[in-house]
C-alpha cells in the first residue's frame, strides 16, 4: 500500500464534482515514483452481463485494469457507491483523451452472486454497459459463491455477513473497501482504500503504469 506522502500540506483543487472529498495532499507528479508488484492477479471464472461464463484473466491482463469488488446492495458511503463514483469520474476524464481510454479498462466484480445476476449487474451498470465508444466498463458476477471464493482469496478481499440481535441475516455485507490496480501482465501495483481512492490519484498512477510500459 502507498506509504504517506511527505510534504503534502495544502488541499489540492479538484474538478471531479459530485461527493467525492477534497484531496488534502498534492499527488506527486505520473513518472516520478515507482509502483511495486504486489501479487499476481487470480484466474477465476466469472460470468458477464450476457451470462457467458468467461476467465477473469480476459479482464485482467492485456490492459491497465481498475478492478473493484462491489455488490448492488451495498448502502455505505465509503463502501460501494464510492468506488462507483470514482471510478464514474476516471471515466468521464478519461474519455476526454482517445489515445488514453484505448489502453484501459474497468471492472465491477459483486461478490454476491446469490442476488447479483448478471442481469442484475447489467442494471447496476446502466449506461456505462452500452457505451461502446469510451473506456469499457465490465460489470460482472460468478456462477456461484463456489467460483467466487478463490477469487476474494486471491486478492485478499475481506467478506464476511451481517446478522442481526438473533444472529439472523440482514442481507448486508460488511468488507473493507478495495480497489485493484493492475498492470497489463496481471500484476496488481496499488490497492486503494477508501482513504486513498481519489480521482488524481488514481490517475496519475495510472499514468505511471503507461509511463512504465513504454511510455505510450
Amino acid at each position: 500500500m502507498r506509504s504517506i506522502l511527505a510534504g503534502a500540506l495544502a488541499f489540492a483543487s479538484l474538478a471531479w464534482g459530485g461527493a467525492i472529498a477534497p484531496l488534502e495532499f498534492v499527488p506527486p507528479e505520473a513518472g516520478s515514483y515507482r509502483l511495486e508488484r504486489i501479487m499476481r492477479a487470480p484466474e477465476g471464472t466469472v460470468l458477464d452481463i450476457d451470462e457467458q461464463p468467461r476467465p477473469l484473466s480476459e479482464f485482467t491482463t492485456g490492459r491497465i485494469t481498475l478492478l473493484s469488488f462491489i455488490y448492488t446492495h451495498c448502502s455505505d458511503a465509503w463502501g460501494c457507491p464510492l468506488a462507483y463514483e470514482v471510478m464514474d469520474a476516471l471515466k468521464a476524464e478519461i474519455d476526454r483523451e482517445p489515445g488514453l481510454r484505448g489502453l484501459l479498462r474497468f471492472v465491477s466484480l459483486s461478490f454476491d452472486p446469490d442476488r447479483d445476476t448478471p442481469e442484475a449487474m447489467q442494471l447496476y451498470g446502466g449506461s456505462h454497459v452500452v457505451d461502446r465508444n469510451g473506456l469499457p466498463w465490465y460489470f460482472l458476477t460468478t456462477p456461484s459463491p463456489r467460483e467466487l471464493k478463490p477469487l476474494l482469496d486471491g486478492f485478499g478481499q475481506d467478506l464476511s455477513l451481517v446478522v442481526d440481535e438473533a444472529d439472523g441475516p440482514t442481507g448486508m455485507l460488511s468488507h473493507m473497501l478495495k480497489v485493484f490496480l493492475i498492470d497489463p501482465r496481471g500484476e496488481v501495483r496499488e490497492i486503494y482504500s477508501s482513504a486513498w481512492l481519489q480521482p488524481e490519484v488514481v490517475l496519475n498512477d495510472i499514468r505511471t503504469l503507461l509511463l512504465e510500459d513504454g511510455g505510450r
